[in-house]
């Protein structure tokens, strides 16, 4: 059955992004542009005289290309089942997909790249914070206006403060972040689901009933949430954080809503109402609780909606669950926005056939079928007029959709100008790494609050040098 409640959630999407776009910019200085926007006028010649995107290389002349690419579901099967494709009708360009785990891609990529190492495309989620790296794809697309028209609204995001032009990359799929929870629990456990009498259940109330369901269940544990400053940030914002100062810049030290959503998080830890094997035990790292999830370990689950499509396939008739709507607090109930994209990367020897890839990739053909199979929303504004036939027969899995998509116009302004800021990760990191040692005792609140300050101040400098 044809799904158009994610026509709304893109169209929401969009309007909230036109707005946020029209904020003002943040107060740190501006990154040096990238490489490719510094072209010189004969470079730019040169790149226009440069061989048609579908002339290919002589017989025997295979370049191959190597994609970065991490994978919550099936997208990596998906994808190197659509890089077969494209490889059939273009016998010249052989791409080599490396799937690696996403600590990967947060820790070791930015490496890579600061050291020219880097692949020739990678799917990354620190969209604006790897700018400076991203190869400008536009002087080697054959058709730059099909970017603009159906990529439009995401392009920013992808570009250094101060570029208006370039196109890097585009967003395999757009996201909300929030919870999932094992509903045939619930029913064992005889406990009702808050969300199925009020849209306005507050994160102290999930944590009760959920609580009420482990004990009842025998669960080892009621709650988790992904080690990530973006899931975080989504229940410091309900919780009515602030994150920025009037000028765009982060003002985390003296948001007393941010610290009442971090003592919430360590008491959570504290009276174990919270799995401690993500945020405790991860060594440091990015951690999911999605194995905990599926295996049953928690009653419920604060992650987002990339996570269908894993659940689809691996949960199967196991037991029912549901996505359900944000948790609420005096800020609203509002997860964050996200996504990731797929970009090209200017240390590449071979932009043009770069450039073929990523053109064949962003077709509204190939991205309809790389969304239906992997049950991802689309950042595409033909497919938002079209639709997508997602490929599940699941009623949980279509049912999350539905309930992602009404997340939309819950979303903060806040929220929308957190994904939007260039140096978000110099947040996230600092929260994951300072609430981390503050859940093993090595600081205390205050001592947290300080320390995530300064850090983001630190990041934000070394960037802006």
């Amino acid at each position: 059955m044809k799904q158009k409640s994610w026509l709304l959630f893109t169209l929401l999407l969009i309007g909230a992004l036109l707005t946020t776009m029209c904020a003002p910019a943040p107060a740190p200085a501006a990154e040096p542009a990238a490489p490719a926007e510094e072209a010189a006028p004969a470079e730019e010649a040169a790149a226009e005289e440069a061989a048609p995107a579908e002339e290919a290389a002589p017989a025997g002349d295979v370049v191959e290309l190597r994609m970065a690419w991490y994978t919550d579901g099936n997208e990596d099967i998906v994808m190197r089942d659509l890089l077969d494709r494209f490889e059939a009708e273009n016998p010249d360009i052989k791409v080599v997909l490396d799937t690696v785990a996403y600590q990967s891609i947060l820790e070791n990529l930015p490496i890579q790249l600061a050291a020219g190492e880097g692949p020739d495309m990678a799917r990354v989620t620190d969209l604006g914070g790897l700018a400076r790296y991203y190869l400008d794809l536009r002087p080697y697309l054959s058709d730059a206006a099909y970017w603009e028209e159906n990529f439009g609204p995401f392009l920013s995001w992808l570009r250094v403060p101060g570029n208006t032009d370039a196109i890097h990359g585009f967003m395999t799929q757009l996201t909300v972040t929030g919870p999932f929870i094992n509903r045939t629990l619930f029913e064992q456990a005889g406990v009702p689901v808050p969300s199925d009498t009020s849209d306005q259940v507050t994160w102290e109330e999930w944590a009760e009933a959920t609580r009420q369901v482990a004990e009842a269940t025998g669960t080892p544990f009621a709650m988790a949430m992904d080690r990530s400053g973006h899931r975080f940030a989504g229940a410091a914002i309900s919780m009515g954080a602030q994150i920025f100062d009037e000028e765009g810049y982060p003002a985390i030290a003296g948001d007393e809503a941010f610290r009442h959503a971090a003592e919430m998080l360590l008491q959570w830890h504290e009276d174990g109402t919270m799995i401690p094997d993500v945020w405790i035990s991860s060594g440091g790292s990015y951690a999911a609780a999605n194995e905990q999830f599926i295996n049953a370990q928690v009653v419920m689950y604060v992650s987002g909606s990339w996570q269908i499509g894993q659940f689809n396939e691996k949960i199967g008739d196991a037991f029912d669950w549901s996505a359900v709507p944000n948790p609420c607090g005096p800020g609203g109930c509002t997860g964050v926005p996200g996504g990731a994209a797929l970009v090209a990367i200017a240390d590449t020897e071979h932009p043009e056939e770069v450039a073929r890839v990523m053109e064949y990739l962003s077709s509204e053909e190939i991205l309809a079928e790389f969304s239906a199979r992997t049950l991802f929303i689309p950042g595409h504004l033909g497919l938002a007029e079209t639709g997508v036939d997602f490929d599940t027969d699941v009623p949980s899995a279509k049912a999350a959709l539905d309930v992602f998509a009404a997340q939309v116009p819950q979303l903060s302004p806040i929220a929308y100008q957190f994904q939007g800021y260039t140096y978000n990760r110099a947040i996230m990191n600092a929260t994951t790494d300072r609430l981390g040692q503050a859940l093993v005792g090595e600081l205390t609140l205050d001592e947290t609050m300080t320390r995530i300050q300064e850090d983001i101040d630190a990041a934000i400098a070394e960037a802006t040098q």
